[in-house]
């Protein structure tokens, strides 16, 4: 499918093409979702630039995806639903600028696309240019990131709160296996965001170095400079976090460890509690015909109260010890 963004008085006209349509030769965004040959053909045309297909951006190395193009630079990103989508064939977009146009190959839904899409139809002030869709593009998806990492630190801050002061008992399974979840749930999505603030951090360096080839202004320019510091500070945020799950999974572990030892404490006690008593009834279980309380008449009930007696004395020696 091609959506073309053409320029209008009120800013960017969406048109979706149906199969069969021309391109229009005015689009400044052309945005390709799950495009056939034929579509990438028509935007290749217009562009001037060959597109890579989805083959090509999945065998191309991570480091290779930034590079030239005749009249136009091809940029492939992550971008931040990569923490919600775990195939990146889905959460990549590829970006291929010119002096004039913007065409963007995608094929999943990204938020960030969704976003910029209304906000160039919407806000005439956007200058009708590729560059100027794709700086409104970045600033957008450098908040999603901020977003997404937010959301991360706000539910550690909740699994924290229930670890340390709600509190894990081993006596309910499920409570500790779902927060160790949730903390490598957690840990994933920060992983996942560590690549996606790599990716564009690589994708502002080469687009900052290839100004004059698609005519950056000087503004556009330092938006790259900022977009990247924006990118590292967010990088540096998701270090942190990660430190800290780090932190709050070994305490997890270590709490679920100390409710498990305090059980296995405690039936090693009635073990040694329960040793005296068993020591007499084995005694006064061997059958030797001679045997002192043999005919007693009270020696049943003897042996019931030395053992029951043992118990207690056992019992008071550990509860004096703290050990119970």
């Amino acid at each position: 499918m091609i959506i073309a963004y053409c320029p209008s008085t009120s800013g960017l006209t969406r048109i979706e093409l149906a199969p069969g349509d021309r391109l229009p030769t005015t689009s400044v965004w052309i945005d390709l979702v799950r495009p056939t040959h034929e579509e990438q053909q028509m935007a290749e045309k217009l562009m001037g630039a060959a597109i890579p297909t989805r083959e090509e951006i999945s065998s191309i190395e991570t480091s290779a995806r930034l590079y030239d193009e005749p009249g136009a630079i091809v940029m492939t990103a992550i971008l931040p639903m990569a923490a919600k989508a775990l195939d990146p064939e889905l959460s990549s977009v590829t970006f291929v600028l010119s002096s004039k146009r913007l065409v963007t190959v995608r094929y999943g839904e990204p938020k960030s696309v969704a976003i910029c899409a209304r906000k160039v139809q919407a806000d005439a002030t956007i200058a009708h240019t590729g560059s100027a869709v794709l700086f409104t593009m970045l600033d957008i998806i450098v908040d999603r990131c901020a977003d997404v990492m937010e959301e991360a630190s706000s539910l550690y801050d909740s699994l924290s709160l229930q670890v340390f002061e709600v509190g894990l008992t081993s006596r309910k399974t499920t409570s500790y296996q779902t927060a160790i979840k949730e903390q490598g749930r957690i840990g994933l999505q920060v992983a996942k965001m560590h690549d996606v603030c790599a990716s564009f951090s690589r994708m502002m360096l080469f687009l900052g170095s290839h100004a004059q080839k698609v005519s950056l202004s000087e503004d556009q320019v330092e938006q790259c400079r900022m977009a990247g510091r924006d990118i590292h500070s967010i990088k540096e945020h998701g270090d942190a976090l990660d430190n800290k799950l780090s932190f709050l999974l070994d305490a997890t572990v270590g709490l679920v460890t100390l409710e498990q030892n305090q059980i296995i404490k405690i039936f090693s006690v009635l073990g040694v509690i329960f040793l005296p008593p068993t020591l007499i009834a084995s005694i006064y279980g061997m059958n030797f015909i001679h045997m002192p309380e043999l005919k007693w008449h009270f020696g049943f009930f003897f042996s019931l109260a030395l053992m029951f007696g043992s118990v207690a004395v056992t019992f008071l020696f550990f509860r004096m010890k703290k050990l119970l």
